[in-house]
């Protein structure tokens, strides 16, 4: 099996978040004192609000700068070795060799589980195979097993079947998805944060397995889609890097991945029925479960993220799928939003980072609008120069996209991809708005609408 190897590498880290600092000083400077102009009748109408957006970039550099792994002790660790670990594995239409490979990198962990629980939904693919040497393997490595199906789709309710023989004897869930492929170390590192007694959640860091190809339904390999995987692979990983590990510090991460996370076993089975019958405007939700999980989590202490628990995912190769992932991603937080503000805590960092972004995002869509809307439109002037703003905004924080090194892509092409930041960045601030809209406007359609049939696959050598 083809195990992408990640690292995390601290001189790049700090060179990053250096170069980060100063740009960003330099900036804000330029900007107070184009602000002091405006307040004597000089200057750009929006340097305030520019001054005021790169005070909340640079606290946001300062937070994650402070993000670390957590490290324990030989006795903290022997405590940990005791917490019992069931791993719920809901599949649905998955690409055989990616499923397998996912089960794979399961059973070569460092930290094995006790019990991991494969759940499928109503598929189109026949996995007897993969099951039956699933349960050989498990058997030699002493892993107890459940395999059942389901005919009601949906991956909470598959969660749910695979909590309720098991949740008495639990201590840790760690929820991945049918196409993960975790690093050998990765459940040990993700488990380690739980030597706090406050935590109860812990995110993982994912990112895009495919940025060299893979294979689809025909087994035609698509190679020219590589710089699209690869875009998605930079914006998701520096969310993670970025937003997700600023929260970590304070204990107050909004959402996990589901492809690798791992919560207290009191997160779910507390409450398992409102997250398997979960409605909103009297419609049964079934995506953004990693996000309503978390939420539980707050409810009870911190939520963290662990940025040396790696794992590898196959990534949207064309726009079809990509549109209908952030659209089911940005209806999800929609609602959630709701939700944040009515049962998070108020002395909880998660309520009042969850409201500075929604602060950001107002104020955001507002200049864009004024800028490339009104200005264009009523006053005829083009402000195209603006545009250098979120091209520097998506360089500083994409910098954080250096401070890691993977085994299957060298530095050059590891640096080009960070280099080519930009064109990720005005197609979020261009595009991936309006998709944003377009969700917030259909969120009442809460079903899954995703993967219908085998989309993405490994190449059997892969595997």
């Amino acid at each position: 099996m083809n195990i992408v190897r990640v690292n995390r590498t601290r001189t790049r880290i700090l060179v990053g978040v250096a170069i980060s600092m100063a740009a960003l000083s330099v900036w804000l400077v330029r900007h107070v004192i184009s602000a002091s102009y405006v307040w004597g009748g000089h200057g750009h109408a929006f340097s305030t609000v520019y001054g005021l957006a790169f005070l909340m970039l640079m606290w946001q550099c300062v937070l994650y700068f402070f993000d670390r792994p957590r490290k324990v002790t030989h006795r903290q660790q022997a405590q940990l070795d005791k917490l019992k670990v069931t791993v719920p594995v809901p599949v649905r239409n998955e690409g055989p060799n990616a499923f397998r490979a996912c089960l794979e990198s399961i059973l070569r962990q460092t930290r094995l589980p006790q019990c991991i629980a494969v759940i499928e939904n109503d598929n189109s693919v026949d996995y007897s195979e993969i099951e039956a040497w699933f349960e050989c393997a498990c058997a030699r490595l002493g892993i107890y097993m459940i395999w059942k199906k389901t005919p009601v789709p949906g991956k909470r309710n598959a969660q749910g079947l695979a909590v309720l023989p098991t949740h008495k004897w639990t201590d840790v869930y760690v929820t991945v998805d049918s196409d993960a492929i975790v690093e050998p170390n990765g459940f040990e590192e993700l488990l380690k944060p739980f030597v706090d007694k406050d935590i109860y959640s812990v995110a993982g860091v994912v990112l895009a397995h495919n940025i060299r190809g893979n294979m689809n339904k025909n087994g035609m390999p698509r190679k020219w889609r590589d710089f699209l995987v690869r875009m998605t692979d930079l914006w998701f990983v520096v969310g993670q890097l970025v937003d997700r590990s600023a929260q970590s510090v304070m204990g107050g991460v909004l959402v996990n991945s589901g492809v690798l996370a791992a919560y207290r076993k009191q997160v779910l089975s507390d409450n398992l029925d409102g997250y398997l019958n979960e409605t909103f405007a009297g419609r049964k939700v079934e995506f953004s479960d990693d996000s309503m999980l978390t939420i539980y989590a707050l409810q009870l202490g911190k939520a963290v993220q662990q940025p040396t628990a790696f794992a590898t995912t196959l990534m949207p190769d064309n726009f079809s799928q990509l549109f209908r992932m952030y659209t089911r991603w940005m209806r999800g937080a929609f609602i959630r939003t709701f939700w944040r503000f009515r049962y998070l805590r108020l002395n909880n960092y998660a309520y009042w980072g969850h409201a500075i972004g929604w602060v950001q995002m107002v104020l955001s869509t507002f200049i864009f609008g004024v800028l490339f809307m009104y200005y264009p439109i009523v006053k005829a002037q083009w402000m195209w120069e603006l545009i250098l703003i979120p091209i520097l905004v998506g360089y500083g924080q994409s910098l954080r996209y250096l401070s890691f090194k993977r085994s299957d892509d060298p530095f050059w092409s590891h640096f080009l991809t960070f280099l080519a930041s930009p064109v990720a960045q005005l197609f979020s601030f261009f595009v991936f708005r309006f998709v944003r809209w377009y969700a917030m406007c259909t969120c009442l359609k809460t079903g899954w609408g995703t993967r219908q049939t085998v989309e993405l696959d490994l190449a059997p050598a892969e595997r």
